[in-house]
């Protein structure tokens, strides 16, 4: 009895020691898995709103916060409204293709009657779409656009072109995908008389081979088109479909930037649609007003930049007079201006050294648009109202953190999602001034949950680089952080263009492995140097023609600014970072392998000239115009300089930054007789998922850690 009461002593004494502590069996068992709210949409009378739950989609009045009923019975994984809410799309099933793209299967139902209609006879579809009158609903086959009649079930085809590798209709292509930021290219006129399409031509576009092992006597393959650096693109054109008498007319663009047409808009106008177009250097787009009776193209503006557009990050709305906002940088950060029907600027709305990030809607009645910025610092983003006369601004969320909101059609109320680096997201319904009227859901337990095991709150700083600016910077310390003890520093970034990594909000990927790391003794620090977001144009764009360069030299001085504390052990500095990210670390093991002793590179791009076209030539231009641009700055031309011990991770079946990255590295390392780990994972795309494959990942690059930094 006393040995048996020893030994549930000893093992209530090791469970409490293991409570204390997080684990990555926590992390992937889910233990500190956090709660939200599912596809949130507000309806049209501005005084309920709705809500993916496990029994259906259910419907909440605002007043009150309470559930009124279930709208629609049944499991589903989205949907959507037609404009006047009488009918509503539901998705039953997906499955995914590349980054945003998918294939669905997808039923009608209205709502007054009850009917529901199967689209495309229960067989999958991509990017359906209600016609504005809500009589129809188009979609995308096999590369062909189509529409049904919802109330004859007639389905009726608009292209015929389509065919895998070759044509596509009103559907982004792999690059225009990944680089634009979706996956559908068509639109209806808001009357629903027509339809505006991009037709992308890939025929001359280079074909990639990706082997697919699974467990094939012969392995098979997956091919698509895939424009690398400086190689041919997809042709773009536009056409107009009538559905009156089935004709399709081409949009003359002969006279404008046509290289690219990344985006199809709806205007208020009963027959007018607006494409943004660009030439292949994207320091230039045109926006252009189509009459779809006639075919007229009028062009509206042109925004041009001396470095770069984002092209991949547009914001073009309009108001009830079409009268509409645009968002450009031209001042040095990116804010709103007002521009008339016919492309006179008005004013611009929003101005300082801060940023807008997001356009929620403008209400008509109080002339206020709703926008969320980084107002407070470039670490947090708040959501405010501004009068878009007078210019008058009310903060309406939270004050720091990173707060997003989702309104009301009558901007009478909004449901506010924030989250700040110690506290989990929550959400909150409040009123149009920002009033709390109720909280929704929080994440104490999951922070209770950490705080049992020992969680520690990231320290925000600031570091001088070499140029005399001050990058954002955190940093976690162990618990029982002694000033006088000296600690290995583990670093990561992404530090691509645009990004941002050190940012006042919750982590629930990485974050919580770093904390983990941080109760193994070791400091754990993210510096966003020159190249990221939020901190002005001159910041981010500095970086133009020079991928790399300036990134991987702040990366390496503030290596050096830890290394100068007195609690940093600067021979054990270690950097970790996956795609761009993983670029940076293959870096910073040879052209700082003097300040680097361990790096781990996941699915990294180590040559410029392999990965895709619109993405590499917005910063770099073509191999063609600027081959120093790409080779001087490619962890392959130093792979003689490696010292320190290296970890190389990549997914066979990558489909984005393709294995073919870390086979050349990795020969370059070879010849170079230098001594690293690799590490391939069968079949997995640039995500590398799936199964038990994130737990052993993780667990791979912590042994790492632990043995080599």
């Amino acid at each position: 009895m006393k040995k048996l009461l020893l030994t549930l002593t000893l093992a209530a004494a090791f469970y409490n020691i293991s409570a204390q502590e997080i684990t990555l069996d926590k992390i992937y068992s889910g233990y500190y898995r956090g709660k939200g709210i599912a596809g949130i949409t507000s309806m049209k009378n501005g005084e309920n709103y709705l809500v993916i739950e496990q029994g259906g989609i259910a419907k909440y009045s605002y007043k009150t916060s309470q559930k009124e009923s279930n709208l629609v019975d049944g499991q589903f994984e989205s949907y959507e409204f037609s404009d006047d809410e009488s009918k509503i799309l539901l998705l039953k099933d997906s499955q995914p293709i590349y980054r945003h793209s998918f294939l669905g299967t997808y039923d009608v139902k209205d709502l007054k009657s009850g009917k529901v209609v199967s689209l495309n006879e229960g067989k999958p579809v991509q990017e359906p779409r209600f016609s504005p009158d809500a009589t129809k609903v188009a979609f995308i086959v096999d590369n062909n656009l189509f529409y049904q009649d919802l109330n004859s079930g007639k389905i009726t085809q608009i292209t015929e072109q389509g065919v895998k590798n070759k044509i596509l209709n009103g559907l982004a292509d792999w690059v225009y995908e990944e680089e634009f930021g979706h996956a559908r290219l068509y639109e209806w006129t808001k009357n629903s008389d027509a339809v505006l399409f991009v037709q992308l031509d890939e025929t001359e576009v280079p074909e990639i081979y990706i082997p697919i092992y699974g467990k094939m006597l012969y392995p098979g393959e997956m091919r698509y088109k895939y424009p690398k650096a400086g190689e041919k693109n997809s042709v773009a054109s536009a056409h107009i479909y009538r559905l009156e008498d089935g004709k399709k007319t081409k949009v003359n663009l002969d006279s404008f930037k046509n290289y690219y047409i990344p985006n199809v808009i709806q205007t208020t106008n009963l027959d007018e649609i607006v494409l943004i177009t660009s030439q292949r250097t994207q320091n230039a787009s045109d926006v252009l007003k189509v009459n779809t009776k006639t075919g007229v193209v009028t062009k509206l503006f042109t925004e041009s930049d001396d470095k770069w557009i984002d092209t991949d990050n547009v914001t073009l709305e309009f108001l009830e007079d079409n009268s509409f906002l645009w968002a450009s940088e031209r001042d040095g950060f990116r804010h709103l201006y007002w521009y008339d029907k016919d492309g006179k600027l008005k004013k611009q709305v929003t101005k300082g050294n801060w940023e807008v990030t997001d356009y929620y809607g403008y209400n008509p009645k109080s002339k206020e648009i709703f926008v969320q910025t980084t107002e407070k610092g470039s670490i947090n983003k708040v959501v405010s109202k501004i009068n878009i006369e007078n210019g008058k601004s009310q903060l309406i969320s939270n004050t720091e953190g990173n707060n997003s909101a989702n309104f009301s059609k009558n901007y009478n109320y909004f449901i506010e999602t924030s989250s700040t680096v110690s506290k989990p997201y929550t959400f909150v319904l409040k009123d149009g001034n920002g009033k709390v009227v109720k909280e929704l859901q929080n994440n104490n337990d999951q922070l209770q949950k950490l705080k049992t095991d020992n969680f520690v709150e990231k320290e925000f700083i600031t570091i001088p680089n070499n140029a005399g600016d001050q990058m954002n910077a955190w940093i976690i310390k162990p618990k029982n952080f002694d000033p006088k003890k000296k600690y290995p520093l583990f670093m990561f970034q992404y530090s691509g263009p645009g990004s941002q990594q050190v940012s006042n909000s919750w982590d629930n990927g990485n974050g919580i492995w770093f904390e983990m790391l941080a109760q193994k003794g070791y400091i754990v620090a993210c510096v966003d140097g020159r190249g990221t977001g939020f901190k002005g144009a001159k910041f981010k764009k500095v970086t133009y023609k020079n991928l790399g360069k300036y990134e991987i030299e702040d990366q390496i001085t503030a290596a050096k600014w830890f290394g100068n504390k007195s609690y940093i052990d600067k021979t054990r500095i270690g950097i970790f970072g996956w795609s761009f990210g993983g670029y940076m670390a293959s870096l910073a093991m040879t052209k700082g392998a003097d300040v680097f002793k361990t790096g781990i590179a996941v699915a990294p791009v180590t040559n410029w000239r392999y990965y895709d076209s619109v993405y590499t030539e917005r910063f770099l231009l073509t191999p063609q115009e600027n081959p120093a641009g790409y080779d001087e700055n490619s962890p392959t031309t130093y792979a003689n300089l490696l010292k320190g011990k290296f970890l190389l991770i990549h997914g066979t079946a990558d489909d984005n930054v393709h294995f073919q990255n870390s086979m050349e590295f990795s020969e370059a390392l070879i010849q170079n007789k230098k001594q690293f780990e690799f590490m391939a994972y069968p079949d997995k795309n640039h995500g590398i998922y799936g199964g038990q494959t994130r737990p052993q990942l993780y667990q791979k690059m912590t042994d790492f850690i632990l043995e080599n930094l």
